[in-house]
């Protein structure tokens, strides 16, 4: 028999930065029918559509824990370091966070250095 989370979602679940949606079935830190798994923040959690294994989830987001604005896990719109920032909230702060968070967020803004392929060569 499926559980009531599995049959109708709560709602939809909806970025605030890239407006990314999906329905999610659960909020909270241990998600239904996992053994054991505890998740770090309070989340936004659906089941793996890609599975049929009843213990399979896919973590959507969370609020930010500054300005509580709802936010994917996407590395364009937040971070995880010990609490779910958005990265605005990261940019207005980044004094805050440690050398190596800083040093993350410039790589990901750096532009990707490929070497731009020679017309006319196969490879």
């Amino acid at each position: 028999m499926e559980s009531e989370a599995e049959r109708s979602p709560l709602g939809v679940f909806t970025c605030q930065l890239c407006a990314l949606t999906a329905p999610y079935s659960y909020v909270g830190q241990k998600p239904p029918d996992t053994h054991s798994v505890i998740l770090l923040e309070e989340s936004y959690v659906m089941k793996d559509p890609f599975t049929s294994d009843k213990d399979r989830f896919l973590v959507l987001g969370s609020k930010c824990s500054l300005c509580s604005r709802l936010v994917c896990v996407g590395p364009e719109c937040s971070l995880f370091y010990s609490k779910r920032f958005c990265l605005p909230c990261v940019q207005e702060n980044m004094d805050a966070f440690p050398q190596e968070i800083r040093q993350d967020l410039e790589k990901r803004k750096a532009p990707s250095k490929r070497p731009a392929s020679r017309p006319g060569s196969r490879t």
